[in-house]
């Protein structure tokens, strides 16, 4: 069958404009995207990334103290590497509720979720400062349109079908085609992503299947300091 002639993939990427990571993806994903034939349906899906923590039980990496440095240094250092222009916030993280809103009120185009995000991660601007006002205005939304009963369904209903499809963090693309469904997370498995929309032949391989369902070992427990 000719590549013309293949249903196109359907992706619904999962992402927080609290992550830096997302950001990150989101610049990405049109040249991780670009040689995929037939183009992928995409759909931008935001939700609220706390409420993945809840639901698993995480500990997000901005309350590792340690790991919190590394974070905001190796988004900084791939900022960088992949030539992405990023300044972060004044502090982080922060409620990112308003900019979740927005993105679904306004739409939820790839142009309204990139104002969005070059707001936080490009321009250091959070939704608690008077410039939000100037990009709801920009967007054609009132700030009463944030708290539209169906704004917030649909920002619940993306955490649900997320948490359905198991995911687990931001950003993550949960991928259609004809081999089966799989969410992949991360701006660094981007690559993984276009080689399971091109069918590569490593997801049927034995290693992989080994990967897939080896079994748990040793379970951590919690020791009393």
């Amino acid at each position: 069958m000719s590549a013309a002639a293949l249903p196109a993939a359907e992706i619904d990427w999962y992402f927080d404009f609290v992550s830096p990571y997302s950001y990150l993806a989101f610049e990405s994903l049109p040249q991780a995207l670009a040689s995929i034939e037939p183009a992928p349906l995409l759909r931008y899906r935001p939700l609220l990334f706390a409420g993945l923590l809840n639901h698993w039980g995480h500990t997000g990496p901005a309350e590792i103290p340690p790991k919190r440095r590394f974070t905001y240094e190796h988004c900084a250092w791939l900022a960088d590497r992949h030539r992405i222009e990023m300044r972060a916030p004044r502090r982080h993280p922060f409620n990112p509720l308003p900019l979740l809103r927005a993105a679904i009120a306004a739409g939820g185009g790839r142009d309204v979720i990139g104002r969005l995000f070059h707001f936080v991660w490009r321009d250091g601007s959070l939704p608690d400062e008077p410039a939000f006002a100037a990009v709801l205005a920009e967007l054609g939304l009132a700030p009463a349109s944030l708290d539209a009963a169906e704004v917030k369904a649909a920002l619940r209903a993306n955490g649900e079908s997320a948490i359905a499809a198991g995911v687990f963090g931001v950003p993550t693309a949960v991928a259609r085609t004809a081999q089966g469904v799989r969410a992949i997370w991360g701006f660094e498995a981007l690559p993984m992503l276009a080689d399971w929309l091109r069918a590569a032949p490593v997801f049927a391989s034995d290693e992989m299947r080994r990967a897939a369902d080896l079994p748990p070992g040793e379970q951590r427990r919690n020791v009393a300091r």
